[in-house]
């Protein structure tokens, strides 16, 4: 067993039919809701399936990026777009980071404000 594997388990049918039998209704819903998103639309099914692994890898689920890494191939995604798509993913979770940022430096000029008022 890979040190992946012991931190997440294998995706195996039985569990698949596990999850169903537990929640059917719930199951059978977010697997219609799933089909329907990933239909051909306004957007085609390979742009959207890039989109998936873009965020799949900003939320970090490591079953995401297999499982929309491989339907992306499937729609016909070369390997240059799905890591065109995983850098377009880096460079917004970055974005995040340096433009949340403004919330430290106001933080900052705050507490410094009601230092220098309280000398």
């Amino acid at each position: 067993m890979s040190k992946q594997d012991q931190i997440y388990p294998s995706l195996t049918k039985e569990r698949a039919e596990q999850r169903k039998s537990l929640a059917p209704k719930p199951a059978e819903a977010f697997k219609a809701f799933s089909q329907s998103v990933f239909a051909e639309g306004a957007l085609p099914a390979k742009t959207k399936q890039l989109i998936a692994v873009a965020v799949a890898h900003v939320t970090q689920c490591p079953y995401c990026i297999r499982g929309h890494t491989s339907a992306a191939l499937q729609q016909g995604a070369t390997a240059e777009e799905i890591m065109e798509a995983i850098w377009v993913a880096a460079e917004m979770r970055a974005g995040g980071a340096y433009a949340h940022s403004s919330l430290a430096l106001d933080t900052i000029a705050r507490v410094q404000s009601e230092k220098s008022g309280q000398s």
